[in-house]
């Protein structure tokens, strides 16, 4: 009975939840965002600079984005951290594109070109906002933040 009395005065004012960082508590999110991230821009470049501009257009592929954009919605509406929500809210915006060229079953080969320059760009511009989550990781464990 008096270790919970002893819990209940040290809980945190937020109801116990840890606070608003994913990313930023430790170094392995933010380089395997930047890994992820870069792969996915370099795919997109290459198959640019290939003419490869087929998008699929099966339900399966539709669907595989519609989980992806409740997780990073709901990621993104989980943190309170600046950093890691422009990375959440950047793979959304990707993610819903691919999402919405995956459902328009008649996109002409220009839209899916710049679409593909786009979404790497996008792709791009995440990885490095990961980075920037990895100046978090020492301040946020020194202040338990």
């Amino acid at each position: 009975m008096d270790r919970q009395i002893e819990n209940a005065k040290v809980r945190p004012k937020n109801g116990g939840k840890q606070a608003g960082h994913l990313m930023c508590r430790t170094p392995l999110w933010g380089v395997a965002g930047f890994l992820g991230c870069a792969y996915f821009a370099w795919v997109s470049f290459t198959r640019v600079m290939q003419t490869d501009y087929d998008w699929p257009h099966d339900w399966w592929t539709a669907a595989t984005y519609l989980v992806w954009i409740l997780l990073l919605g709901a990621l993104a509406r989980d943190t309170r951290c600046l950093r890691e929500r422009v990375f959440f809210g950047l793979l959304l915006v990707n993610f819903v594109a691919g999402c919405g060229l995956t459902l328009w079953h008649s996109v002409p080969s220009a839209d899916v070109r710049s679409a593909r320059m786009g979404t790497g760009a996008l792709w791009a511009l995440a990885a490095l906002v990961s980075l920037t989550t990895l100046e978090g990781v020492t301040d946020s464990r020194r202040t338990g933040v």
